[in-house]
Order: C-alpha cells, then structure tokens, then sequence
C-alpha cells in the first residue's frame, strides 16, 4: 500500500473567565483567571483535536463531542478528547507525524511551559516529544488577545497512513 500523508489546520478560541483554572496544552498554568467553556477550554487541545480530525477528514472536535449532549462532556479534561481523537484517526489507518502548535495570548507568560505542553501532549498521544512543536506569541496588544479577553490556539498536524 502507497504510504498517504494529509495535512490538517485546527483553531479555537476560547473567552477569559473568573473562577476558573487556566488548561493549556494538557497543564494547568497559573493564573488569575481561566477559559470559559463547556469542558476545560483548553485551546490548545482543541485546536490540535480539530487539526487532527481534520487531516482525516473526520469533521471536527464539536461533532465528536458536542456540548449539547447533556453533561456528557461538561467540563471534561480536554486530554480525554486528545487521546480519543488520536484513536479515531488511528481506527481510521492514520498515526501522527508531527503537529505545530502556536498559542496567541497577550498573558500569561507562556515560554516557561512549553516544555511542559509539549511532553503532556507527546504523552497523551503516544508519539515522541521531537513530534509536538508549540510556540507562544502575543498580538502586540491589538484585538480581543492584545486587551487580554482571551486565548487562541492554531495548529497544523500531519498524518500518514498506517497498518492497522
């Protein structure tokens, strides 16, 4: 069988909250504020779910798990979805490549946890550390990141056919 590579693009974006921890990439990283959200908000897992279904043309994160299943998925560990994602495409005959994550937030500070991201999320899918790449940025202060209302998250994954 031919070897088949796809490539997929995830975003999500996701409001600041009181009360609520901060998720991100599978940790929690403090600070004054969380994500609102139906389960954890974690962005950046929601964009690398959306990137991986996407690559494997399998829709998207909300038809997989919607919140509009009652409490099924309410305030779910988003690690839970990752590692669910990861074995739907791999029942559909794909494995990871490698994902590229970037992170847009005016704050918190996030290069002290981007190692700590990238080794969550390797774990979480069973892949190698040198196959998540994360990065953080801000947005020089201009729109809803730059005033600090919330977090966005884009990633890109790859995925290559496998035996299954």
């Amino acid at each position: 069988m031919k070897e088949l590579m796809r490539i997929g693009f995830g975003y999500d974006v996701h409001q600041f909250a009181p009360n609520r921890k901060l998720w991100l990439g599978g940790i929690e990283v403090p600070y004054d504020r969380g994500l609102l959200g139906h389960s954890d908000a974690d962005v950046v897992i929601h964009a690398l779910c959306d990137a991986l279904l996407g690559a494997a043309a399998m829709r998207d994160i909300g038809y997989h798990f919607p919140d509009t299943k009652g409490n099924e998925y309410e305030g779910i560990d988003s690690k839970i979805l990752l590692r669910r994602t990861i074995e739907l495409i791999r029942n559909a005959g794909y494995g990871l490549g490698n994902c590229d994550i970037t992170i847009c937030a005016q704050a918190p500070k996030l290069n002290p946890h981007i190692e700590a991201m990238q080794a969550c999320l390797a774990e979480v899918m069973g892949v190698e550390l040198n196959q998540v790449s994360i990065k953080a940025t801000t947005t020089e202060h201009l729109g809803f990141v730059g005033r600090e209302e919330g977090i966005a998250a884009y990633a890109v994954a790859l995925i290559h056919s496998i035996s299954i």
